[in-house]
């Protein structure tokens, strides 16, 4: 338990530090980062191996864009992985890192006005130091905030999206241990739910077995949010599941669960074959990665709530579809 509070107020430090106005980001980064630093983020960042090019690249680029930035965290939790047999400590911090849209990002162009962009990060601590970082972040959201739409079709709604209903999600304090016990089990069976897609049951009621009736999904701009276990069997689960085939075992390099809250992510969580119309593009026949964070609320023996990352840009662009590109070419203006 020491353990973990250690790494938490550590990764609180780190936040402090890094979010302070007029950072020298490069020195926060080499100051809280060990050898052999690992950081993965979303296209058109993806993986870095030291602090200074993820200041350089990552940090830096984006303070200058969203002046004035703010982190509004919604969820911080930690916890051993069950990936290593639960061995390593991670910390885990989500919300939206928020600013003013001062200048262009990602050739995003500024607004000049208030913009949130959905994050959700995994750091892997080693005594006193981040030796791994999942830095994942909804990119489309901030476009969307700019009145740019690289999707034509949302299946679910576009948001903004809230922490928990229960504005609970914030485990600066240590939680007993059979809370995250039930959490992480609840996850891990609902990740062998998922994996089948040959239940024998409706999709109904093979969610019904994890998920609370009232469930909320908040999922990346590019599909929306969507809200029961019926909408989001019509509204994101269904059209998923018609649209893809050839779907690998899903692969995480963390999982883990505090109190009532848990997650996991991978480079990437699987991989599947866009055989069917998706997201109001066509159907390609070529296989894809899916690099994703999910983060539940646990309520009672039930799944409450999912905030989902989805690295919709890599995706799209395995596909042949560089949407980042199309910005830079107008093809959105």
């Amino acid at each position: 338990m020491t353990m973990i509070q250690d790494a938490k107020a550590m990764v609180q430090r780190f936040h402090a530090a890094l979010d302070a106005p007029g950072a020298d980001l490069e020195q926060v980064l080499q100051t809280y980062t060990g050898a052999n630093f690992v950081w993965r983020g979303f296209h058109p960042f993806n993986e870095m191996n030291s602090p200074e090019q993820v200041a350089t690249d990552f940090w830096s680029p984006l303070r200058q864009s969203l002046t004035s930035l703010q982190r509004r965290q919604d969820i911080f939790f930690a916890g051993t992985n069950q990936m290593d047999d639960f061995t390593s400590v991670w910390v885990v911090s989500m919300g939206h890192l928020m600013g003013l849209f001062d200048t262009a990002f990602c050739g995003i162009p500024p607004t000049g006005k208030i913009a949130m962009l959905r994050y959700c990060e995994f750091h892997r601590i080693e005594g006193d130091k981040i030796v791994e970082t999942a830095m994942y972040f909804d990119l489309p959201h901030l476009m969307a905030q700019a009145s740019i739409v690289p999707f034509p079709d949302h299946t679910a709604a576009q948001l903004v999206q809230p922490g928990p209903m229960t504005h609970d999600g914030l485990l600066f304090d240590a939680q007993p241990a059979q809370e995250g016990v039930d959490t992480l089990t609840l996850i891990n069976r609902m990740i062998g739910d998922l994996g089948q897609w040959d239940s024998g049951l409706s999709l109904e009621d093979e969610l019904r077995q994890t998920w609370a009736e009232d469930m909320l999904w908040w999922g990346p701009t590019g599909i929306g949010a969507t809200y029961t276990i019926e909408r989001y069997a019509k509204q994101h689960s269904g059209p998923f599941r018609a649209a893809f085939s050839d779907r690998s075992k899903t692969t995480h390099i963390a999982r883990l669960a505090e109190g009532t809250y848990g997650g996991f992510f991978g480079w990437p969580n699987f991989t599947a074959r866009l055989s069917g119309d998706f997201m109001g593009m066509a159907a390609t026949g070529k296989i894809g990665e899916f690099r994703v964070i999910d983060i539940y609320r646990r309520d009672g023996d039930k799944l409450a709530e999912n905030w989902i990352f989805i690295d919709l840009l890599h995706f799209w662009k395995s596909q042949g579809l560089d949407i980042l590109q199309r910005l830079q070419d107008g093809d959105y203006a």
